[in-house]
């Protein structure tokens, strides 16, 4: 099932509305170096490999299609060991006198491996796609309790993710989000990230630019860093 404006389930770090067929699967990898490009000169940089050199946190993700429409997930990044148990469930599609597609989020995640520091979420994905398959744009309200975790407080958070995806060629597209807070724990500054990405049959390959190594909804909650460029990418793999 080919979604050439929704060629993945991420768009950089933010969900998108992209279909599971019932019992297939998806394998997916996140990949952020730690060397920050906005810190030093272009010479600096490059003696670094443009961060190559200075270590990485990475991710790995597994989800299958449960039943119709439902996807469930599990996601381990070396952030903090970070755990995260995360669905969908693919409520509305657009067609027709339907104009935008619906999805119902849930997550947990935890610490150290899922042991400590637990941080449940709940929210949306809307989306809509803009000239059959040549570009789609997302929202995505969420709420995430003990968004504080990392201080040692329970605090909760408020954000809407927005992004957008868009093809420049029959197998390239750029891509872009923000996630800024409405409420509550909100320190630094919100994450955000741009990017390019190849798809090539069920693989796609996306390089990235972003201002953290936020990859789940808790670490998005908690925000970006200011003055930071990271260089990243995300591999992904659809088994049907």
């Amino acid at each position: 099932m080919l979604q050439r404006a929704e060629p993945d389930y991420r768009l950089i770090n933010l969900p998108t509305t992209t279909l599971l067929p019932r019992h297939r699967s998806a394998f997916g990898l996140t990949h952020r170096f730690a060397g920050n490009l906005a810190a030093g000169s272009f010479a600096d940089n490059a003696n670094n490999l443009f961060g190559l050199d200075q270590g990485a946190l990475i991710g790995f993700e597994f989800r299958i299609a449960v039943a119709r429409r439902l996807q469930a997930a599990v996601y381990r990044t070396t952030f903090e060991k970070t755990v995260q148990f995360h669905g969908k469930y693919d409520a509305v599609r657009q067609r027709g006198g339907t104009p935008v597609s619906i999805s119902a989020l849930a997550s947990i995640e935890g610490l150290d491996n899922f042991t400590e520091r637990r941080s449940p979420a709940l929210g949306a994905v809307i989306s809509r796609t803009i000239g059959g398959d040549v570009a789609a744009l997302y929202a995505t309200p969420l709420w995430v309790h003990n968004s504080a975790t990392l201080a040692g407080v329970s605090r909760d958070t408020v954000l809407v993710g927005l992004g957008g995806r868009a093809r420049i060629l029959a197998t390239v597209s750029v891509v872009a989000e923000v996630s800024p807070r409405l409420g509550g724990y909100a320190p630094g500054r919100p994450t955000f990230g741009f990017g390019i990405e190849k798809r090539s049959g069920g693989h796609l390959f996306q390089l990235n630019f972003t201002n953290s190594y936020s990859t789940t909804f808790g670490q998005i909650a908690r925000g970006g860093f200011p003055d930071t460029i990271y260089l990243g990418f995300n591999l992904a793999r659809k088994f049907f």
